[in-house]
């Protein structure tokens, strides 16, 4: 006997016959595809701009802070001096890349110089 009388030999069901195992696999398989089909589009733009603009960004800072470079590099590091962030760097001839900044986990426009890197 159950706490609700008044649900005494109910059974939930709307008079149609449960889907099959077989058809449920397919149909999970189209609901998990349709999720992804959905996101991914989502994701790439997002890593594209987000890469883009960290490649303008640094080569400003770059262009701004580090004249004698021949050219610059804009790389994403999980483990950095500030942590998760697109880091800047300077590619000079010979030697090992320059740290010029720090463009931050989302980039953007380049922050104002900073005093300690500039060189004349």
């Amino acid at each position: 006997m159950t706490n609700y009388p008044e649900l005494d030999g109910y059974e939930p069901s709307d008079g149609r016959p449960l889907p099959s195992q077989r058809m449920l696999r397919p149909l999970r398989f189209l609901v998990i595809i349709g999720v992804i089909a959905l996101i991914l589009p989502g994701i790439l733009v997002t890593v594209s701009t987000a890469t883009r603009t960290a490649d303008v960004s640094c080569a400003m800072v770059v262009q701004r802070d580090a004249p004698f470079a021949s050219g610059s590099t804009a790389r994403f590091e999980m483990i950095g001096p500030e942590g998760p962030a697109w880091y800047c760097y300077a590619e000079v001839r010979d030697e090992p890349d320059l740290l010029l900044a720090s463009l931050g986990l989302i980039p953007g426009a380049p922050r104002p110089p900073q005093p300690e890197l500039v060189t004349s």
